[in-house]
C-alpha cells in the first residue's frame, strides 16, 4: 500500500467518527420551536382545501389577544356550528331551567258517577322535542286519575303553537326526515311509530296518545281524526314537562341534533318573538347575539341546525359566541357542557383522541358537503374557530387541518 492510500485508510474512519459525533451533538440540542402563529398556519396547509374559502381565528383567553387570524371576517357556511348561536340564545333568553310543556285538554264534560268523559280530548303540544311514549303514558295516567274510564269522542291534536312548515329554509329535499324529523309543536318520538316517520306528526302523536289511553284502561270510542286549535274554555286534564333546557341543549350540542336545534329556534320565536316560526326565531337569536356584542357583519341566521345553504357565519362571530357563553355565569356551565369533549364523547369521540388534545379540547363540529367547521376551547387557555367551505369541501382534509390546528393550540397551552 502507498503512503497516500495508507493515510486515507487511517483518516477516513476518524472523519466518519467525527461526523457521527457532530450529528449526535446536533440532535442533542433541539432547534427552537417555531412561533405559534407559524405552527397554526402549517396546520391549515392541507391539499384539496380552498385556502381562499378557509377562515380561522384563535384567541388567548388570558390576554384577550389574537394569536392567529386568517379571513376571520369572511362570510361562510357554518354547517352545524350554527347550533352555537341557538344554544347561546336559548340558554340566555329562556334559561337553563326552562321546560317544555305538553297538555291534555278536555272538550265536553265529565260524568263522575259513570266515569265517562262526554266529548273529545285534545293533546296540545308546546314544542317539546323530547316528547315520547313514556310521557304519553304518564299523561294517560293523569287522565285516569280523574276517574275517567271511557271517552265518548276522539283524541284530537293541537299543534298551533308553531307553524305547519316541516322543514327549514334553504334545505335540500333529502334533509327532510333524512337529516331532521318533521317540525311541529306536537310530535312524539320524532314522529316514529316503530315502522316509519310520519310526514304529518301531530295526528300521529294523537293516535299514539289514544293507544296510551287504552293501555291505561280508558276506552276511547272514536278514532283520532283531525287537528284543531283548542279553545281557551277547554278543561286541563293533564300536563307533562320536559327535562330542563340545560340537558336538552347538552344533547343537542354534543350529538349535533338537527331536530332539537330547529325546535328550539321555533320555540324562541313562539315565546319571545312574533310567533312559532323559523324566521321569528332567527330574529330573536340575532337580537341576542347583537346584545352580547357578537359582530354580525357577514352573519345570517336562516335555520337552527346549519343545514340551510342560506346560513352564514364568520370565524370572528363564532369565537365571539364562545366568549359570550363562557363569560355569562348564569349559563356558563350549561353552554360549555353542550360542547363535545375531544376523544371522549359526542361528535368528537373519535377525533383528537391523543394527548395533548384528548380531554382538553371541547368543541362544536360541523359537516355538510359544502362546509366543515370546528369551533371550541382549549380548556383554560384558547378559544378558536376553523371554517372550511367548498363545492364540495373535502371533509377528510378539512378535519385533518382542524384537528392539527386544535392540537397545536393544546400543545402550546402546555
Amino acid at each position: 500500500m502507498g503512503r497516500t492510500a495508507h493515510l486515507l485508510a487511517t483518516l477516513v474512519p476518524l472523519l466518519l467518527v467525527a461526523v457521527a459525533l457532530a450529528a449526535g451533538t446536533a440532535r442533542a440540542e433541539p432547534a427552537a420551536p417555531l412561533p405559534l402563529a407559524t405552527r397554526l398556519a402549517q396546520a391549515l396547509a392541507v391539499p384539496h382545501v380552498d385556502q381562499h374559502q378557509t377562515a380561522a381565528l384563535a384567541v388567548d383567553l388570558a390576554t384577550g389577544g389574537v394569536v392567529f387570524a386568517r379571513n376571520e371576517r369572511l362570510s361562510l357556511l357554518p354547517a352545524s356550528n350554527e347550533k352555537l348561536a341557538i344554544a347561546y340564545a336559548a340558554l340566555s333568553l329562556l334559561g337553563p331551567r326552562y321546560r317544555f310543556r305538553t297538555e291534555v285538554l278536555g272538550l265536553g264534560r265529565l260524568d263522575e258517577t259513570a266515569g265517562v268523559w262526554h266529548g273529545d280530548l285534545v293533546l296540545k303540544g308546546h314544542g317539546d322535542p323530547t316528547l315520547g311514549a313514556a310521557d304519553l303514558a304518564g299523561l294517560a295516567r293523569e287522565v285516569r286519575s280523574w276517574g275517567i274510564r271511557r271517552v265518548t269522542g276522539a283524541v284530537l291534536a293541537d299543534e298551533s303553537d308553531y307553524d305547519a312548515r316541516r322543514m327549514g329554509p334553504g334545505w335540500k329535499a333529502a334533509y327532510f326526515i333524512g337529516e331532521c324529523a318533521p317540525l311541529s309543536a306536537l310530535i312524539a318520538d320524532r314522529g316514529w311509530d316503530g315502522a316509519h316517520t310520519a310526514v304529518d306528526p301531530a295526528p300521529a302523536a294523537s293516535r299514539a296518545f289514544r293507544t296510551a289511553l287504552v293501555a291505561a284502561g280508558i276506552a276511547v270510542q272514536k278514532r283520532s281524526r283531525r287537528v284543531l286549535v283548542a279553545p281557551p274554555t277547554a278543561l286541563p286534564l293533564g300536563e307533562d314537562v320536559s327535562d330542563p333546557l340545560v340537558r336538552i341543549v347538552r344533547e343537542m350540542g354534543r350529538d349535533s341534533d338537527n331536530f332539537v336545534a330547529e325546535m328550539l329556534l321555533k320555540e324562541l320565536g313562539a315565546t319571545l318573538g312574533s310567533g312559532g316560526t323559523t324566521a321569528a326565531g332567527a330574529v330573536v337569536v340575532s337580537g341576542a347575539l347583537a346584545d352580547a356584542g357578537v359582530p354580525l357583519t357577514g352573519v345570517r341566521i336562516a335555520d337552527g341546525s346549519g343545514l340551510s345553504n342560506l346560513d352564514r357565519a364568520t370565524a370572528e362571530s363564532l369565537v365571539a359566541i364562545l366568549l359570550a357563553g363562557g363569560a355569562d355565569p348564569a349559563i356558563r356551565d350549561a353552554f360549555l357542557g353542550s360542547l363535545a369533549v375531544a376523544g371522549v364523547d359526542g361528535t368528537l369521540e373519535h377525533r383528537l383522541e391523543s394527548l395533548p388534545a384528548r380531554g382538553r379540547v371541547i368543541a362544536k363540529t360541523g359537516t355538510t358537503n359544502r362546509a366543515s367547521a370546528l369551533t371550541g376551547f382549549v380548556r383554560g387557555r384558547y378559544a378558536f374557530a376553523v371554517v372550511h367551505n367548498g363545492s364540495p369541501v373535502s371533509s377528510y382534509w378539512a378535519r385533518i387541518a382542524q384537528d392539527r390546528f386544535a392540537t397545536a393550540l393544546a400543545r402550546a397551552a402546555g
